[in-house]
């Protein structure tokens, strides 16, 4: 075994930070802004930051668990290991349930945005988005760590320059009164916002690949929430100063609406296009990588056949494992794109893994 080729560690501390905030920073900045200001109105901004607390405790959990035993499908490895071996096969289940239906929110949200620009078929596009990922994946972690730091990257840029544009159209009276609503309000909207920091922790699933684990995962999972939380700050703050509560309560397109008041619309457009497609782009990205993992993980624990565990001898990535992920996505296409369901498909596993890892932490 010893010559047996390996997971290669070609994800570094800033490539962590994107792994977190790549699946954390996705579709929901887009969408959820909307209905938590109208439960909160401008203190739905406090509400953000409430949302964050739960998520740092869990945080802190993954950073303990991420630096005393990192490992690649740890949301699998550590419940099998500190619960039962049939508590951590569950879990991995209905993660990779979860994981499927991720990909297809994913994917069917990319593809509506990119019709914006240009009409597309939406099945054939999705299939070539899966394809495109999953290739990227194959060939190298440290490839498509790059990849996903860069894409963070520019969608960070995008939105400083959706803030920095901004800021001089912000209505100070669009603040006022502040807590319009009432702490209901924010209590009501607290929940909403949790979801923003889902998948913060993403780069604990590949820990095998981490470089220095011990010191890069905790320092990068805490870097993620709080780089995420002021980026969800600073986008909803301009949001609500440039539309104004009401306004921005009542947009589908709360992004996209601000931007138009002070870019044009025909600058606005094809700018929070971009910057959705490379949101959701980076959040495909880092799913291939973590779905992968948790079937690499079952197979080399003996769950699952152990020809999922195989390693590719050139670019030293779980091939098979990445194979098989692509053919779950590929099947998925085949139901119904009913975003409801797939929605409780994705959150339900991800709060019961959470459950797990917390438990075995303790």
């Amino acid at each position: 075994m010893a010559d047996a080729p390996r997971l290669r560690q070609g994800v570094g501390l800033l490539s962590v930070v994107a792994l977190g905030m790549g699946l954390a920073v996705g579709v929901s900045i887009f969408s959820v802004i909307a209905p938590a200001t109208a439960l909160a109105g401008p203190a739905m901004l406090l509400a953000v930051v409430l949302a964050a607390v739960p998520m740092f405790i869990i945080a802190v959990t993954y950073a303990f668990m991420g630096s005393a035993l990192p490992t690649a499908g740890a949301s699998y490895e550590w419940p099998r290991r500190f619960l039962s071996p049939a508590t951590g096969f569950m879990i991995a289940w209905l993660r990779i349930v979860g994981s499927v239906g991720a990909m297809l929110i994913l994917a069917l949200v990319l593809t509506r945005y990119v019709s914006m620009l240009t009409p597309v078929p939406t099945k054939p596009t999705m299939l070539a988005v899966f394809a495109l990922v999953f290739g990227l994946n194959l060939v190298g972690v440290a490839l498509a760590a790059r990849v996903q730091t860069l894409l963070m990257g520019a969608l960070v840029v995008l939105f400083v320059v959706f803030a920095l544009w901004g800021a001089p159209s912000i209505k100070p009276a669009a603040f006022t009164p502040f807590m319009s609503e009432g702490w209901d309000g924010v209590l009501a909207a607290t929940p909403l916002l949790i979801g923003l920091f889902f998948g913060i922790e993403a780069a604990t699933e590949v820990g095998d690949e981490v470089r220095n684990s011990r010191r890069a995962i905790p320092i990068g999972v805490a870097a993620s929430i709080l780089s995420a939380m002021a980026l969800y700050l600073m986008v909803a703050g301009v949001a609500i100063g440039v539309l104004g509560p009401e306004k921005l309560a009542a947009s589908e397109t709360p992004v996209l609406d601000a931007a138009a008041v002070f870019m044009g619309h025909k600058v606005a457009g094809p700018l929070i296009v971009v910057a959705a497609v490379l949101a959701i782009g980076k959040s495909l990205n880092a799913l291939a990588m973590v779905f992968s993992r948790y079937l690499y993980a079952m197979a080399r624990a003996g769950a699952l056949p152990s020809a999922l565990a195989r390693i590719h001898p050139r670019f030293h990535t779980p091939h098979v494992a990445l194979a098989v992920a692509f053919g779950f996505c590929c099947l998925g296409l085949l139901a119904p794109m009913n975003l409801t369901a797939l929605f409780l498909a994705v959150n339900v596993p991800t709060l019961l893994k959470y459950g797990a890892t917390c438990l075995a932490a303790v």
